[in-house]
């Protein structure tokens, strides 16, 4: 078994260090290290900075986002809810505790600077998202997301890549990330509570199957509700620890911001691992430009492409803005030492337990059992999602959820055995999954830019004219892909004339 584990470490590390850096000792020759930041720079030029100077419209976006057109649909809020479920979870308290440990606390920086560009990114995927979305299996209902995207935007001699995003996203959210956020709630609690991981597996896989055999509609109903009680708890005990610690934050920023452009490093390879760290971290933390939010930004009932887009860019800044800076704040205003001999989630634990007491580790245990559970419920559905759009047959749902359920054992197997490299491996095979599906998810959207900024500019044009709700009418755009039967299209404004691209 360990010969086994071994030649999978191999494998996956070299899988790792391709996207993300590291091959032949260089940090910056990866894939994402390399497109990621230019990639949501581009697109917040194109959208002119719309991350700062719209972000009022996008909170006034969120207040109205709890209406839908038909019963039976989801609301732009829920789909909020499950993305940012999916998004708020380990790595917001174990991965900001990894990146700190891994790369320094100058990691925190490339986190922030991932997530401000990261919400243009956000805002373009899942308008494309919301744009190709066709028809769910229920009236009212609907489907969407890359693989969609891919399909219908860039026509079949681009099929092969919907085909390859939708493979690993499967592996990616389906399997290896349910697998670490299973990890991560096995280590909390037994570190809390002594209870056996393996046993915490068991509870988590038999609860997480009741809620997500329910459909979407069920799913964003629990997240709709846990997600904002959740994020509200573990702020405001963060809030706490800063005010309590307010003399130290020009310290904790100058070891941020020195650290973050290597000042303190001893070298290239040094500074990479803060860089790398930030980075990854920061991608599994708030998933912008990875892929996995159109996934559920598609499935909302709204009426213009660009509102879903504000909504999850909204998301992203909950995710590493609020919460990752959280999690940074409660570890490096704390005493707890920086050495490594701690990882993940008992760092985090350690931490807010210095500040705190005792108790402070039930808290991280409890936060972080509802932070990870809703991620292990949404993304579930964006598995299901791409493997419905792969093959589409009970046999391959029920293969499916089959595996899911033991990939949920998995991570709590690893917990269980107490190996810093199983948890490593666990690790990797979650970072190489995600590099190769972000990877191609950013071809993509930057294939499709020019549609998504059309319609983005479609949205601004009706606001600039006065219209507090703009309304997406399909038949002004030529737009090949669009399902006819899902935009049917607004009233034409008299006198204005069709715009064809």
């Amino acid at each position: 078994m360990q010969g086994f584990l071994d030649g999978l470490a191999s494998l996956v590390g070299w899988g790792s260090n391709l996207t993300w850096g590291g091959l032949g000792g260089y940090w910056w020759l990866g894939i994402l290290i390399a497109a990621l930041l230019p990639a949501g720079l581009y697109f917040s030029i194109r959208t002119r900075f719309v991350q700062f100077r719209a972000f009022g419209h996008m909170c006034r976006v969120m207040s109205h986002s709890f209406r839908k057109e038909h019963d039976d649909s989801v609301s732009s809020f829920q789909a909020f809810a499950t993305s940012a479920a999916a998004r708020v979870g380990t790595g917001n308290i174990a991965g900001v505790a990894v990146a700190i440990t891994a790369g320094g606390p100058g990691a925190i920086f490339w986190m922030w600077l991932v997530a401000m560009v990261g919400m243009a990114t956000s805002l373009v995927e899942n308008t494309l998202a919301q744009v190709f979305k066709e028809q769910g299996e229920v009236a009212g209902t609907f489907r969407g997301g890359p693989a969609y995207y891919i399909d219908k935007g860039l026509g079949k001699r681009w099929k092969w890549l919907s085909i390859v995003f939708s493979v690993f996203l499967v592996f990616c959210f389906g399997f290896f990330f349910n697998a670490v956020q299973a990890n991560a709630m096995s280590e909390a609690i037994h570190a809390a509570w002594g209870i056996n991981p393996l046993l915490v597996g068991v509870f988590i896989a038999i609860l997480a199957g009741l809620i997500v055999f329910g459909g979407i509609r069920s799913i964003g109903k629990f997240a709709g509700i846990v997600v904002p009680i959740m994020a509200l708890c573990y702020i405001a005990i963060a809030i706490y620890v800063i005010v309590t610690n307010v003399s130290r934050l020009p310290e904790v920023f100058g070891l941020i911001f020195s650290n973050a452009f290597g000042i303190q490093e001893a070298g290239a390879g040094a500074f990479g691992a803060v860089v790398a760290n930030g980075i990854k971290r920061g991608l599994f933390s708030n998933e912008a430009g990875m892929g996995s939010s159109p996934n559920v930004g598609a499935v909302a009932d709204v009426k213009h492409p660009v509102v879903q887009g504000y909504v999850q860019m909204a998301s992203v800044f909950l995710d590493t803005m609020l919460i990752c800076t959280a999690t940074a704040a409660l570890i490096l205003l704390s005493n707890v030492e920086l050495s490594g001999a701690m990882e993940g989630v008992t760092l985090t634990q350690a931490a807010l337990a210095s500040e705190v007491g005792s108790w402070g580790n039930s808290f991280i245990a409890v936060a972080l059992i509802f932070f990870a559970f809703t991620s292990v419920i949404a993304n579930y559905y964006y598995a299901e999602t791409n493997i419905f759009y792969l093959w589409h047959t009970r046999a391959s749902i029920f293969c499916y959820r089959f595996l899911y359920i033991v990939f949920i054992l998995f991570g709590a197997w690893v917990a269980w055995s107490g190996s810093s490299d199983n948890f490593q491996l666990l690790w990797n095979m979650a970072d190489m999954s995600m590099g190769f599906m972000a990877s191609a998810n950013l071809l993509a959207i930057l294939l499709l830019s020019g549609v998504a900024i059309k319609v983005f500019a479609d949205y601004e044009a009706q606001r600039d004219r006065g219209i507090a709700e703009p309304v997406f009418d399909a038949r002004r755009h030529d737009i090949p892909g669009i399902e006819a039967d899902v935009w049917q299209g607004g009233p034409h404004i008299p006198g204005e004339h069709t715009e064809t691209h």
